[in-house]
């Protein structure tokens, strides 16, 4: 028996109650008189988010997220998806087995996300029909592919007509998409979004039926903008382990009620609305339903004082009361070692005018911009005083393509930066000054099996991902904490980005405008087709 000031979420009722459970399943609850300290709430569900941008194991991520009182996530596994198919899911599905948070997912949509991209495998329709057939799989995975909704190819739309008929909705991912193409997007069945960052947009595709998701991440921050249009669901989409050590839904339904939401209104967009939406047995405390519940001192703060899930107590006073042993997976990477002449653009003239990818500081999307720079010895040069350096992504499945542009906003004024996260494909991403520290850079990433590494006057500090060079099986105060000190390098570099690994990664996602890169070229999201990087 449980007894406490608990918020109905059906009702929007506030009244102390006592709830009781027998076998991890919620019996009966009724109201009761007297005074409690604190307010039981059910349990929060993240409905979007990326596991593998927490660089987690799906084990390491519960074990983080359950003390914020994160009982249960939707997740698309498109990021180890992309990399090992349908063998990475099952890694996702066994691993997370392993720990009392509630693992939904979807089926990728886009494995390649495109066809410009190199990547470790895919998923054909047949793939997802079977994924379908799990009970953990509630949904079809974003559809970023909306100019192949739009221009209705026939895998896109087997894909979405497969979901439909195992009645499981499909999300979407329609960054600035608008007019008429957004019409057609949405009247092919697609019911979410996660990917509005301004007013106008959310409001216009709410108008249209779609249910938007509010994201708040390590990378994209859309909160402030879109908090009035009342969106349906608050997410996260991605965020990194130290920012996870500080908080999940409950920082974000904190934030949300600073920014003037009521509490209740903002407790059911991470409780019922998800779970209505996904058919997910969970959301709400009601009998028949799992016990999933938090126990929060307010509903301003919420602080997380204790956390059940099945009925029982999972979490105290910030600690998780369980342990956690993350499986092992086998290495991905065949990367042949890389020189610098890898790295180089080639010109016969004295200096070129180029497209630079220019980064918005807190968005996935990026501008187009342009700058001349000089030619030495047939090599066009970075202009680390006018902040543009290079920017290249190393293909690691054996093909051995590598692509070269130029970017602005990173700020370094030496070394270089790499990773192996790099949305969606998981190439390697590299951002330098100059040709040899970005070889040596990709070189001891490859060494690592992945993970993401900084090079700075001869010194070289590193991060070591080998679950699909995408996740540590170490604790996430562990991941911070090896973060953090890449995170120093990288600002006596020169950078003043907060998040300097996470805005690299989306610099090879190709469905996100404006102007991308991936291993086969620079690449227009607008004009959906490659560019030339000189002009």
């Amino acid at each position: 028996m449980i007894k406490g000031n608990l918020v109905n979420v059906f009702t929007e009722e506030i009244y102390p109650a006592e709830i009781e459970v027998k076998n991890g399943i919620i019996t009966c609850l009724r109201e009761i008189g007297g005074e409690y300290p604190g307010y039981i709430l059910p349990g929060f569900i993240d409905s979007h988010i990326h596991i593998e941008s927490s660089m987690l194991t799906p084990s390491r991520f519960a074990e983080a997220v359950v003390p914020h009182g994160t009982t249960a996530v939707v997740a698309d596994p498109h990021e180890i998806a992309n990399v090992l198919g349908v063998e990475g899911i099952k890694y996702m599905m066994k691993d997370a087995a392993t720990t009392p948070l509630q693992v939904f997912f979807t089926a990728p949509s886009c494995v390649p996300a495109t066809p410009f991209e190199t990547s470790g495998a895919s998923l054909y329709p047949d793939d997802i029909d079977t994924l379908m057939n799990n009970d953990w799989v509630v949904a079809l995975g974003e559809m970023m592919n909306f100019p192949g909704v739009i221009r209705k190819d026939p895998e896109v739309l087997e894909k979405i007509k497969i979901a439909q008929h195992h009645l499981k909705p499909v999300d979407g991912h329609a960054p600035l998409l608008s007019g008429k193409d957004l019409c057609d997007y949405i009247g092919a069945g697609i019911s979410t979004d996660h990917e509005c960052t301004h007013l106008a947009e959310a409001q216009e595709k709410k108008g249209l039926g779609m249910k938007i998701m509010i994201r708040e991440g390590s990378s994209a921050h859309n909160m402030e903008e879109l908090v009035s249009v009342g969106g349906e669901f608050l997410v996260s989409d991605d965020r990194h382990p130290e920012d996870l050590l500080n908080g999940h839904m409950d920082q974000t339904l904190k934030k949300t009620v600073e920014l003037g939401m009521d509490p209740v209104d903002a407790l059911k967009m991470v409780t019922l609305n998800p779970a209505n939406h996904y058919h997910l047995n969970c959301g709400a405390l009601k009998p028949g339903f799992p016990a999933d519940m938090v126990l929060v001192d307010d509903l301003e703060n919420f602080n997380v004082e204790k956390v059940w899930i099945k009925g029982k107590l999972v979490s105290q006073n910030g600690n998780p009361l369980f342990q956690v042993d993350p499986l092992p997976l086998k290495s991905t990477f065949r990367v042949k070692p890389k020189k610098a002449s890898d790295f180089e653009v080639h010109s016969s003239h004295e200096e070129e005018k180029v497209r630079v990818i220019e980064v918005v500081e807190g968005q996935l999307l990026t501008k187009e911009t342009e700058a001349v720079l000089r030619v030495v010895d047939g090599h066009l040069q970075a202009d680390a005083g006018k902040d543009i350096l290079k920017i290249a992504v190393v293909e690691r499945y054996g093909h051995d393509n590598v692509s070269n542009a130029f970017i602005h906003g990173f700020g370094l004024k030496k070394g270089a930066i790499a990773s192996s996260v790099a949305h969606d494909s998981h190439n390697i991403v590299v951002v330098g000054k100059g040709s040899l520290d970005m070889a040596e850079a990709v070189n001891m990433l490859s060494k690592n099996n992945g993970g993401i590494v900084v090079v700075s006057d001869g010194d070289c500090y590193s991060l070591e991902l080998p679950i699909a060079g995408l996740m540590s099986t170490e604790r996430a105060e562990d991941v911070s904490s090896q973060l953090n000190q890449l995170h120093e390098a990288v600002r006596d570099m020169g950078c003043k980005l907060a998040s300097p690994f996470m805005t690299m990664s989306f610099m090879a996602l190709l469905v996100i405008p404006k102007l991308k890169i991936s291993d086969k070229g620079l690449f227009d999201v607008e004009s959906f087709q490659f560019v030339d990087v000189i002009k």
